[in-house]
């Protein structure tokens, strides 16, 4: 595997990045992974080299980078969440579409990614930016996956129910059955924007878990079958999507 540590020139500044992928075999089909509110750190990198190590170009960029260059939750207190509060507050679904044109610019210019070939994963507060990052490049993206996804249906102008009709691509949810972000209720309203929408989509259900479960190293909430069974589902996405070559 080749890992690198680098900085994605934005048109905000520099987004200090983590790439990942094989050695061989290139170049390889690229999957944007879109950080949870936590922060870009080892747990979120030992992730992407899961990925890559079955074929992709993982591209894992600080979305902080405005602000912080190395923020990472290290308690989840609330003087400890404060913080990270305020970083995520300082986000939007307009702000993450303008560096996700900086990374498809930059995994364009990499020679070892193949970049007509793009799917992407956001966590928790990334749930919408996966959804606006379809809808902003519908001819980029060939598969997105919301995974415990925060805020998916709002009541501002770009609530990810609303981008639906210009998300192509497939698409898949993964919802906890205990999260406060993202209720049945809301979900509810979510799947008919979908259905409405004519999206190809699958929204599945994670009973048991709580809002969070993927991550190994969140104590008390890591769900181990829950989270391996959205490995399964991202890789089978991944690979019906981005491993055929393009028509």
């Amino acid at each position: 595997m080749i890992e690198k540590h680098l900085d994605i020139p934005t048109a905000d500044g520099a987004m200090n990045s983590f790439v990942v992928h094989p050695e061989e075999g290139g170049p390889h089909p690229v999957v944007l992974f879109y950080m949870d509110a936590p922060g870009k750190r080892e747990e979120l990198h030992d992730m992407a080299r899961r990925l890559a190590s079955v074929g992709y170009y993982v591209v894992l960029p600080n979305l902080y980078y405005r602000r912080a260059r190395d923020f990472e939750l290290k308690a989840r207190t609330p003087e400890a969440m404060a913080p990270m509060f305020e970083l995520m507050h300082g986000l939007s679904n307009a702000i993450t579409v303008r560096d996700t044109q900086a990374m498809l610019d930059f995994a364009d210019a990499q020679p070892e990614a193949d970049a007509s070939r793009v799917g992407a994963v956001g966590y928790c507060m990334s749930g919408p930016f996966v959804f606006a990052a379809a809808a902003a490049f519908p001819e980029r993206f060939r598969c997105i996956a919301s995974i415990h996804g925060a805020k998916m249906v709002t009541d501002e102008d770009d609530s990810p129910h609303l981008m639906a009709p210009r998300v192509r691509c497939e698409t898949y949810v993964a919802c906890a059955e205990m999260d406060i972000w993202a209720p049945p209720e809301v979900v509810a309203r979510l799947q008919a924007a979908l259905d409405a929408a004519g999206m190809r989509y699958r929204l599945e259900w994670y009973p048991g878990a709580q809002h969070g479960f993927v991550f190994p190293r969140r104590e008390g909430i890591y769900h181990h079958a829950s989270a391996e069974r959205h490995w399964e589902r991202l890789f089978d996405l991944f690979r019906r999507n981005l491993q055929a070559a393009p028509a």
